[in-house]
């Protein structure tokens, strides 16, 4: 089933076997409209299911309503977000933990983030609560399979998908993870940030899927997170909200009080290869990469204006924004003492024609 931005919601017509199959998957289309209508799980969240932003603005109004965190929990699931999901839910059990709903929910994010003794447990809590609740048998003998030995059939797609080999290191302000993927077109890279995982699928030039997915160990700012895509590799930058010393990348549970990031070790970051490196060095290496690649056409020629506005002054650099606004981009002058003192005319190439729409 596919969202707004034309992903697929991992929700199986399996995962909730109360509610009516056509109702799920109206409620999976409409997250293209944000909304979704009240579930029926027997439940005590009997409010109607609003948009995952308008609940955030409710429990800003009032934090201790345990039904908006089980409701958006529920929102959580639908759109595979599971550990925002478990952070939701295990909130809304605090304020109310005869909720049955509530550790449904929580079971089912911890089955799909695989910690299937956690979820099992979960599932026979709320079994406890409510024994007439079917959901509760099917998902505990799921987890019982599992632990067996006998896990569920895995998809064809899944099953093609390969794991991507990765390094990272940190600074005061960011942790940076470098995918080791080359010749990869951006519309073939998708990441996804939230605030303790991180995800990523790369489709590579033999057509195969590679996928990474950390659950991380402090939280990261997912706004300010981004990635980018160079000809020799993948580089994701996450925007630490303060300024610790990550001891290792992932984690999960309790961790130790984090440590405010120093730089008595230099070059010395952790890293899941069993040596160290000369960051500084790579660093340079990867700039110097970076400043000689090779460039045609437009690509090439943007490069160079780029470097002249980065490197000029800012007399240059009003001269270049001047010219190019009051020309209608067909004039880029570098000259203040020219360009300040008139207006720009429009001057277009030889072969073409200047056209007002």
């Amino acid at each position: 089933l596919a969202t707004e931005d034309g992903s697929s919601v991992g929700v199986s017509l399996e995962v909730f076997p109360s509610w009516a199959a056509a109702e799920l998957v109206t409620k999976v289309e409409n997250a293209q409209a944000d909304a979704f209508v009240t579930p029926r799980d027997g439940g005590s969240c009997s409010r109607t299911c609003i948009v995952p932003a308008e609940l955030t603005k409710a429990l800003e109004q009032n934090p201790d309503d345990a039904q908006y965190y089980c409701q958006r929990a529920y929102c959580h699931i639908l759109l595979g977000k599971y550990c925002d999901g478990i952070a939701d839910v295990k909130k809304s059990l605090e304020l109310n933990p005869n909720n049955s709903t509530a550790l449904l929910r929580k079971g089912i994010c911890e089955y799909y983030e695989k910690d299937y003794a956690s979820a099992l447990e979960t599932f026979a809590e709320g079994q406890k609560l409510d024994g007439t609740d079917t959901n509760f048998d099917i998902w505990i003998k799921r987890c019982q399979e599992i632990q067996n030995g006998s896990e569920p059939e895995v998809s064809a797609s899944q099953r093609t998908q390969s794991k991507i080999k990765y390094d990272w290191y940190q600074t005061e302000s960011h942790v940076i993870i470098t995918l080791m993927i080359k010749n990869v077109q951006k519309n073939d890279v998708r990441v996804d940030f939230s605030e303790k995982e991180l995800s990523a699928v790369v489709k590579i030039p033999s057509g195969e899927d590679c996928s990474l997915k950390l659950r991380l160990l402090h939280p990261i700012i997912p706004e300010q997170s981004t990635f980018k895509v160079l000809s020799t590799k993948i580089e994701i930058k996450m925007k630490k909200p303060e300024a610790v010393r990550w001891e290792k990348l992932e984690g999960q549970g309790d961790v130790p009080a984090p440590k405010q990031f120093t730089a008595d070790v230099k070059n010395m970051y952790p890293s899941s290869s069993h040596y160290t490196r000369n960051w500084d060095k790579l660093v340079g290496e990867i700039k110097e990469e970076e400043k000689n690649e090779k460039l045609e056409g437009d690509a090439a020629l943007n490069k160079l204006f780029q470097q002249i506005y980065s490197d000029g002054s800012d007399e240059v650099k009003r001269a270049m924004n001047k010219s190019f606004m009051e020309s209608g981009g067909t004039v880029l002058s570098t000259n203040w003492s020219d360009v300040g003192k008139r207006k720009v005319e429009i001057n277009p190439p030889d072969d073409m024609e200047w056209k007002q729409y």
